[in-house]
């Protein structure tokens, strides 16, 4: 009796773990699509939905397996609460792992860019290669080379400011705001949309948290080989960022001939040559 006891309960402790993995909540949708033995993950930046990659996705799933995310609160997609950078990457780093993705290739744009980084750092072993899309390091030492991260970095400031902004205050501030990131003008009102549609208290606390973040030293334990894709007004600033990326020993910077932050839609062939030429090689 005892032993069919035991029977039961081990298999009542398996229903649960595999029931477990199925449910379990993290912060972001993801869709899985195309085919191939390699997987990439592509990681939207700030506010962006995983639209920002349809034409990555359309070049590489023939050959590749994709897993596009968009981020909890962001463009539409249900806020989880106390949202944070190192959450973020800890949950997409759990999701490889729960899902057995091998050595994926990870794609991230702007702060998708700086989680690349930072999932790249935390756990080399798990990653194959990273393809960073105009993000630095560390965003506040652009301004200010001095900079350390603030160890209680207190948002709630940011949170009522965003939270005091009626619909079109909010409206008019991204649509002011995004002709400094993007050219394209075909393309305004989608991220603009991307954007309104974004819960605004994960808005401001992902803002406020990424602003205080620094990768400048950990990029000493990334391993894999690393694009880095930068926007065309950053060969200006060329020493300030390299400068940034001093402890990524394996970076191979590529700085866009125009356009501005989403060079996926400023210049994107040129992109699209890159990103398929580092992920095929």
């Amino acid at each position: 009796m005892k032993k069919y006891i035991l029977i039961i309960a081990l298999l009542f402790s398996a229903l649960c773990i595999n029931v477990f993995a199925q449910t379990k909540s993290y912060p972001f949708e993801v869709i899985k699509t195309g085919k191939g033995k390699q997987a990439i993950i592509f990681i939207p930046g700030f506010a962006s939905s995983r639209e920002v990659w349809n034409e990555s996705k359309a070049t590489l799933e023939k050959d590749f397996t994709c897993y596009t995310l968009t981020m909890a609160g962001f463009a539409g997609v249900q806020p989880q609460p106390n949202p944070s950078f190192e959450n973020w990457k800890t949950e997409i780093a759990n999701y490889i792992k729960a899902n057995k993705i091998e050595k994926p290739i990870l794609v991230g744009h702007s702060m998708g860019g700086g989680l690349a980084l930072a999932i790249a750092a935390d756990y080399p072993q798990l990653i194959g290669k990273i393809v960073v899309v105009d993000a630095l390091p560390c965003l506040a030492a652009l301004s200010d080379p001095s900079f350390k991260s603030k160890e209680n970095n207190d948002c709630s400031a940011m949170v009522a400011q965003m939270a005091a902004m009626n619909e079109k205050q909010f409206y008019d501030m991204q649509k002011q705001t995004m002709p400094r990131l993007l050219q394209d003008a075909s393309k305004l009102e989608m991220v603009v949309d991307w954007s309104v549609k974004s819960d605004r208290k994960t808005f401001a606390e992902m803002y406020c948290d990424f602003f205080n973040t620094d990768l400048r030293t950990k990029m000493e334990a990334i391993k894999c080989p690393s694009l880095i894709l930068l926007e065309s007004y950053f060969i200006n600033l060329k020493p300030a960022i390299e400068e940034q990326y001093k402890n990524l020993k394996t970076a191979n910077f590529q700085y866009a001939a125009k356009g501005l932050h989403f060079i996926m839609y400023d210049d994107k062939d040129w992109y699209l040559a890159q990103l398929s030429n580092f992920i095929k090689s």
